[in-house]
């Protein structure tokens, strides 16, 4: 999948050393929206078997709705934040969605009835839509082609660190409960009267965080570029590598806005046309697997994974908190291979990493191992889905739209992910009760092993191109 060649100048010059921690710094800022992510995805996995006492869930709908309902405002957030991005600007759009991270985090911490619990879910759910969205678009408009990959991969390693902050917070919060407490007794107990509510309003202290530092990063040279401020774009590019870096990435976007004058304003029509509608549905496609090779099952309803193990209840506290540390490792590795190795061919091997790891894990419940046999079996998933498909599958979101449509393909492609999460999220207490946790793994593994064959029919490579190569690359197979 490979187009035309851009005019030299359109060629990535090397950044100079002395503008690398820059680079790395606005990066990290724009991923503690991923960090905050990470939290606020996962905290609910150790405060949810509190939370159910305090508010009397008993049924599987409703359990599945409290842990699902974040990412009904996760899908509006994700189809608001193209809009909203190319109106307002990358950088406004993650300052509000930390401000709204650091309120509905407390506000749902301190909700005292269902309807409000909810209903403040869901705006966090909205500010995880707008930061999953803008936070990698950000990064990748900002990066030197030879580092988008490490760059964009940041983002992954911020939501891995969130979650891994989130496990070792509901961790420390949760106290020990005697087996077999009634339930009149159980409703009074620390955890369920106040220690899930901790654990939510933890998240406003990176919040607090990322809100402010969110005030001191540029915009985005491209989307400046975009409304026609290349003075500012250029005098941004300048500080990220050195001037001759800059007159070559000016050049390379006024070149593919030059390409691209002949047509209307951009909307979210032109995604649907034949040249943008196959990457499209690769983008889509893509979203869609990160979610249903099972692996968010492993952090939001690990409790239930690791209790039909065997585990006890102290025990499934500290294995979360293992599985968030090789989580973290192995993310770690995968920033250092992306740029080496190349997307696609990670992709390739996670999906049958993976699949084999769940495969295996169905057998192992089927045949009724327990213990450390699941735990293994799991942790080995979590590694190869660490690295591979959770990192290279936003690397590839924001980088495979052509410039003229990323915002909008970008949005659309993370919404189609949070509507695959919670339908993933929602569907696992009616799937768990229907199949049993055996074929539930025997039913990722078949996906991911189905994960293969698209990304072998469909995914360019896409390691070391300018975003407007890429773009014009894709569009013309």
């Amino acid at each position: 999948m490979h187009g035309p060649s851009l005019p030299a100048a359109s060629q990535s010059s090397p950044v100079m050393p002395q503008h690398s921690l820059y680079i790395w710094g606005i990066a990290l800022v724009a991923a503690l929206g991923g960090l905050l992510f990470g939290y606020d995805w996962v905290v609910i996995g150790g405060a949810r078997q509190f939370y159910e006492v305090y508010f009397h869930l008993t049924s599987a709908a409703l359990v599945g709705w409290a842990n699902s309902c974040a990412l009904v405002g996760c899908l509006f957030g994700s189809l608001a934040a193209g809009t909203l991005a190319d109106r307002y600007g990358r950088r406004r759009i993650l300052l509000a969605s930390a401000v709204l991270f650091a309120a509905s985090s407390v506000l749902t911490g301190w909700a005292w009835s269902f309807f409000a619990f909810i209903l403040w879910r869901i705006f966090g759910g909205i500010a995880i839509g707008l930061s999953s969205n803008v936070s990698p678009l950000y990064i990748a408009e900002i990066s030197p082609a030879a580092h988008r990959g490490r760059l964009v991969s940041l983002n992954q390693f911020a939501i891995v660190v969130g979650i891994l902050l989130a496990q070792i917070v509901n961790w420390r919060l949760a106290r020990p409960v005697p087996s077999g407490l009634p339930h009149d007794l159980l409703l009074h107990t620390w955890n369920v009267q106040y220690g899930w509510r901790w654990m939510f309003t933890a998240v406003a202290a990176p919040a607090l965080v990322f809100t402010l530092a969110s005030l001191f990063i540029p915009e985005s040279p491209r989307w400046l570029c975009g409304v026609g401020r290349a003075r500012e774009a250029g005098a941004i590019l300048e500080r990220i590598g050195g001037p001759a870096y800059a007159r070559a990435e000016i050049a390379g976007i006024e070149s593919a806005q030059r390409s691209n004058a002949a047509l209307t304003q951009s909307s979210w029509r032109e995604l649907l046309l034949p040249a943008f509608r196959k990457i499209l549905l690769v983008g889509i496609a893509l979203a869609a697997l990160q979610q249903w090779t099972g692996i968010n099952i492993l952090f939001n309803y690990a409790a239930e994974v690791y209790r039909s193990a065997g585990y006890g209840a102290n025990d499934i506290f500290l294995n979360i908190v293992i599985t968030g540390a090789i989580n973290l490792v192995f993310t770690v590795l995968a920033m250092l291979l992306v740029d080496r190795i190349g997307r696609r061919g990670m992709m390739l091997a996670g999906c049958i990493g993976i699949g084999v790891s769940h495969l295996l894990c169905a057998w192992a419940y089927h045949a009724q191992w327990r213990g450390a046999a699941i735990l293994v079996l799991t942790l080995s998933a979590i590694a190869c889905y660490a690295l591979t498909v959770a990192p290279v599958t936003w690397v590839l979101i924001a980088e495979i739209f052509p410039p003229r449509i990323r915002s909008q393909g970008i949005s659309t492609a993370v919404s189609a992910l949070w509507i695959a999460s919670f339908l993933l999220t929602y569907t696992f207490p009616l799937l768990n009760q229907l199949e049993g946790t055996a074929g539930i793994f025997l039913t990722y593994g078949v996906i991911c092993l189905l994960g293969f064959v698209l990304v072998a029919s469909s995914v360019p490579e896409t390691k070391g191109r300018p975003l407007e190569q890429i773009g014009a690359g894709v569009t013309q197979t």
